[in-house]
């Protein structure tokens, strides 16, 4: 794809992306977001106050660099970066805005050193990669809309129902305002709220927590300390009131090709698309060992829902997992979701699918226990809520 030398500029960089990536990534949001404010709603503020998204696109940069002769060794990660431009409906001529920001900003960081030959390098690697996104994600895009009730930008739905699932969490019933079809999508994708909020957009991501088929679309969204799109929908938005959606996205989903036993480990909010994958294959026969971590009885949610698909099921078990528990709440076990506590629901042979989600934390602590368990790598699942981060850091 690239010449000799284009790959050899761009792998000579890769030594100053290490120590100046993030700098660069940081520069280039700032600038970008100053001189196209537009833009702005594509981006969840916490995420870069907190220097995540920063961190983030440097990590994702870096592994261009360093594997730009090897394109092939990146393919596992571009279904989810399509997934995520198609749900915030990133189109075509933002292309050119980012690219020339990023090249902007590597120029202005690293100085004299982004010489010339450099700098055309990397516009080089920008405009293939740029083409590759753009292509993939038209083809999702018409693929949406081509669906049974799909559709492409935003569709208006109104909030049939508003009922709170814990203390923070509450779920939304959305409806289509027309009354049409709704798509069939997989348990474990999400939805995309196009929002104004105070006068402000944005657009924001919320796991459809039910199966598919049903008349509604639900998303249960946990109130976040601070947060000017959680608490508007809780405090604000009433039965009734039309909002603008993008259509489901996601590739966080279960695959078809196996009945093999599945453990739902989920901490949190992490509940929401672990109980669309619950609610989608209760019924299958496949055994299915559905496992929450949460602070206490208050804030988890859908515990009676699973109680029940346990008792209507006997493939479903649950155990339920307290940190500090309140009062006379009764988990199966206190603490955290341990080595051993997740190895005695895992077959002898390991031959099975965990996926979890939740905070980056618990996260990372499964990940580990269940390579320490000898469950394989790609049987083990998982996504972040917000940037992409490294699961083993």
């Amino acid at each position: 794809m690239f010449s000799a030398q284009t790959i050899a500029l761009i792998k000579a960089t890769v030594p100053v992306l290490k120590q100046h990536g993030e700098a660069i990534t940081t520069h280039f949001y700032q600038l970008m977001l100053r001189e196209h404010p537009e833009l702005k709603a594509f981006f969840n503020e916490a995420h870069q106050a907190h220097g995540t998204q920063a961190r983030a696109l440097a990590g994702a940069v870096l592994a261009y660099a360093a594997n730009i002769d090897r394109l092939e060794a990146l393919a596992g990660a571009l279904p989810r970066i399509i997934q995520k431009h198609v749900s915030l409906g990133v189109e075509a001529q933002h292309y050119p805005i980012v690219g020339q920001c990023l090249l902007r900003a590597i120029k202005e960081v690293l100085g004299e050193a982004a010489t010339d030959d450099i700098i055309a390098a990397w516009g080089e690697a920008y405009t293939a990669l740029a083409n590759i996104l753009i292509a993939a994600e038209e083809q999702v895009y018409q693929d949406n809309a081509a669906k049974l009730g799909g559709w492409r930008g935003t569709r208006a739905f109104k909030v049939a129902r508003k009922e709170p699932e814990s203390e923070l969490i509450t779920s939304f019933y959305l409806e289509p305002t027309n009354g049409g079809a709704l798509p069939a999508f997989q348990p474990g994708q999400y939805l995309t709220l196009v929002l104004k909020v105070h006068g402000q957009e944005m657009r924001r991501n919320y796991s459809l927590s039910d199966a598919p088929g049903k008349p509604w679309l639900r998303i249960s969204v946990k109130r976040e300390a601070g947060g000017l799109a959680s608490n508007w929908l809780h405090d604000e938005v009433q039965v009734g009131q039309e909002l603008q959606v993008q259509a489901p996205s996601g590739d966080f989903v279960l695959s078809e090709a196996t009945t093999r036993p599945l453990v739902l480990v989920t901490g949190g909010v992490g509940i929401t698309p672990a109980m669309s994958m619950l609610e989608a294959n209760a019924a299958s026969g496949r055994p299915i060992h559905f496992i929450h971590a949460a602070r206490h009885g208050g804030v988890h949610a859908f515990r009676d829902r699973v109680d029940e698909l346990a008792a209507q099921h006997a493939n479903v078990r649950a155990t339920y997992v307290y940190e500090q528990p309140r009062g006379a709440e009764r988990p199966h076990t206190i603490g955290r979701v341990t080595q051993d506590l997740l190895g005695q629901h895992l077959p002898a042979d390991r031959d099975v699918d965990v996926y979890f989600i939740g905070p980056k934390p618990f996260m990372q602590a499964i990940y580990q226990i269940g390579r320490d368990l000898g469950v394989q790598p790609s049987q083990l699942r998982y996504e972040f809520f917000g940037p992409m981060e490294a699961i083993t850091a």
